[in-house]
């Protein structure tokens, strides 16, 4: 075990596992997040608490991740380099270890343009890459990558993110190589609607024998409506939903369109779970927690597995 997470010893076990997201309040109350927290448990094995999402000022991440714990639920840190230099990314990873948080994910972060305070500074003194380098680095070592020791290593499960479909295609499995010889233990993907290019995505990587050396977790999140769907193929970079998708849920009544989405999403998760190389699902309900039960249980996923 790297860091004796849950979700580790899940995937360790050869369980199909699975991951949900909250995403924190933009203020100070926790029963936000309670509220939210009490939709995923029991759903999922770990839960990925986000970082200043969208470039829009949030609670922070570790704060969130400390009110899961608090009910109950194993965290999943994310981390973004976009706002943070190294000295302030090395200090937290500290902290949130210091605190029992034994999963992250390394990631970029969307550019603060498409915040609401978009004259932020960027910092990007790391880039996501370089830091799974150095969470397994002082994972690992037991040091800085300055070179000096640490009192006390940080313990993580390794994430990171990758998105199958964005542009250009051809360098897709190649990132998730680097990402996964840099530290990576475990990959979630970017919502997936085009089942036909993930598959050619999926046989590269496996050819490269990525799916044996990195988790593979594949991202699913349900349409509430058609025009959630035209406005994320639309407006969200690298989402790829094709038009039939799009019309199989436009073809429906518009107070039926949700339910279609949801039944959509476990039909999904149903040809993931047959898909040599896939190791679990990251099931993003964005603001529609209340529905995750009704999604992984639908999935035959539930009850979750206990791992000691």
């Amino acid at each position: 075990m790297k860091a004796g997470s849950n979700l580790e010893k899940v995937l360790a076990a050869g369980h199909f596992a699975v991951t949900a997201e909250c995403g924190p309040p933009r203020g100070a109350d926790p029963e936000i997040v309670r509220k939210k927290a009490a939709y995923v448990k029991g759903n999922v094995d770990a839960c990925n608490v986000t970082d200043n999402q969208t470039s829009v000022v949030r609670m922070s991440s570790v704060a969130g991740c400390m009110l899961l714990k608090e009910m109950g639920i194993e965290p999943l840190l994310q981390m973004v380099v976009r706002d943070r230099n190294r000295i302030a990314l090395q200090s937290d990873l500290l902290g949130a270890s210091a605190l029992g948080v034994r999963n992250m994910l390394c990631l970029s972060g969307d550019h603060q343009k498409f915040g609401d305070d978009p004259q932020a500074k960027n910092v990007f003194d790391i880039d996501s890459m370089q830091l799974i380098h150095l969470v397994k680095t002082m994972r690992d070592e037991g040091t800085f990558p300055s070179g000096q020791k640490l009192d006390g290593a940080p313990k993580f499960f390794i994430g990171c993110a990758v998105n199958p479909f964005a542009d250009p295609f051809e360098i897709r499995v190649p990132r998730l190589k680097m990402k996964m010889m840099a530290g990576a233990d475990f990959v979630q993907t970017q919502c997936i609607y085009n089942l036909d290019k993930f598959k050619v995505y999926l046989e590269d990587a496996k050819r490269q024998g990525l799916h044996e050396k990195v988790k593979i977790l594949a991202g699913v999140t349900p349409l509430k409506s058609a025009g959630m769907a035209k406005f994320m193929k639309k407006m969200v970079a690298g989402m790829d939903i094709p038009d039939a998708v799009i019309k199989r849920i436009a073809d429906e009544p518009k107070e039926k369109q949700s339910a279609k989405g949801i039944e959509m999403c476990i039909e999904l998760i149903h040809q993931l779970k047959e898909m040599e190389g896939i190791a679990g699902v990251h099931v993003m309900a964005i603001e529609w927690e209340e529905k995750l039960q009704e999604i992984i249980g639908g999935a035959g996923l539930l009850p979750r597995p206990v791992v000691d």
